[in-house]
């Protein structure tokens, strides 16, 4: 299900601390990356913050900047951010800054904490999520309820943790100030994995100030039938390489990456690469990467359309080479229709050999749009 854009927000020092042991917070940033900070508040559509974060900080979480909520305004938006909280028990105190600032908060929770952050009296809209907090579950209902299409995550540390090991995150943007801490018992930015991510790419690093900002992406796919933040990231890309091939009026135009475990492209191809005028995108791809390579195992393969159960042009279909290269996951955006091929299904393929197929959905116009004169 579609999710907003997840960006992960936070200070550390030179030895990963997110603040010291002292009564009063530490500041990490100075005046220029608290502007730069405001920017981006004032981009988003929901600002998060976990119940602890409330409770140490007591964050007011607007956008300061009155040009910038005066932009927001004449964009169609509220003068501020929706603001957004988690707590699995529910306990939250009433006369918190959060709740007297800004514009709407809604608070998600579990079932026996609603019943306490309501009886509370919070100036907030309760969401229960089930006996247990679920990540997928809040996003979904931000992004389907809310339409909360951008989030900004300001912490703290165990919110990112758990958002990054369960691959939710789209963007983290990390700044390091020029300090230690050095005290064992002070709050670190993230606690022990596994983590999905992987190993993230580097968008941007840049001086703010005295700090230095650095903005990473993760490049891992996800596990199973659990689409991540990097899935749809790679399978955009599938989506960009199908507008590149070239026109037929007999194929469709199809674009795929196949990604490692690790986040490591490993190759990508397109419909009718070269001078090869039947290659499929899946099979183009696949031919680049030598057989039997220990990592196509656990590598997921990217396709805008499905790949292909039958094909006149060549003895296997797309949906047995992958098979047969040893790939056991595939995320694609669109299902084939029958223009060419009557009932295809190279997901029953895949699946009743035990591989995984993720459809995202919200990939499919773009995957669409270089087929559209063979749509009818």
């Amino acid at each position: 299900m579609p999710h907003p854009y997840v960006l992960l927000s936070a200070a550390v020092s030179l030895d990963g601390y997110l603040d010291d042991t002292g009564p009063d917070r530490l500041l990490l940033s100075g005046p220029a990356d608290f502007d730069r900070v405001d920017e981006v508040r004032a981009s988003v559509d929901a600002i998060l913050v976990g119940a602890g974060t409330i409770r140490a900080d007591n964050p007011r979480l607007l956008v300061n900047s009155a040009e910038r909520r005066a932009a927001r305004v004449a964009a169609g938006k509220p003068e501020y951010p929706l603001k957004v909280t988690v707590s699995g028990s529910g306990d939250l105190d009433p006369a918190a800054n959060f709740w007297h600032t800004g514009d709407e908060k809604i608070v998600y929770t579990t079932e026996k904490g609603a019943a306490r952050a309501r009886a509370a009296g919070l100036a907030a809209d309760v969401v229960p999520l089930g006996a247990e907090l679920d990540w997928r579950r809040l996003l979904e209902h931000l992004h389907d309820v809310r339409g909360v299409r951008r989030l900004m995550v300001e912490g703290g540390g165990r919110i990112h943790t758990q958002l990054l090991r369960q691959g939710l995150a789209d963007e983290l943007q990390l700044v390091l100030a020029p300090l230690f801490v050095g005290d064992p018992d002070a709050p670190r930015l993230f606690g022990p994995g596994p983590y999905q991510g992987g190993r993230l790419r580097l968008v941007e690093t840049r001086p703010v100030g005295d700090v230095v900002l650095m903005r990473y992406e993760p490049t891992a796919p996800g596990a199973g039938s659990h689409p991540c933040a990097a899935d749809h990231r790679w399978l955009a890309l599938a989506c960009e390489l199908a507008a590149a091939c070239p026109p037929s009026r007999t194929a469709f135009s199809v674009g795929a990456v196949v990604v490692a475990a690790d986040g490591t492209e490993l190759a990508r191809g397109h419909s009718r690469e070269g001078e090869d005028p039947v290659v499929h995108a899946e099979e183009a791809a696949l031919s680049k990467i030598t057989p039997g390579d220990a990592r196509l195992a656990s590598a997921t393969v990217y396709s805008s359309l499905e790949p292909c159960a039958r094909r006149a042009s060549r003895p296997a279909p797309c949906a047995r080479l992958i098979l047969d290269a040893g790939v056991r996951r595939v995320v694609t955006a669109w299902r084939e229709p029958d223009t060419f091929v009557v009932e295809a299904d190279g997901s029953g393929v895949l699946e009743a050999e035990g591989a995984s197929v993720v459809v995202l959905p919200e990939y499919e116009e773009r995957a669409k749009a270089p087929n559209r004169h063979l749509l009818g």
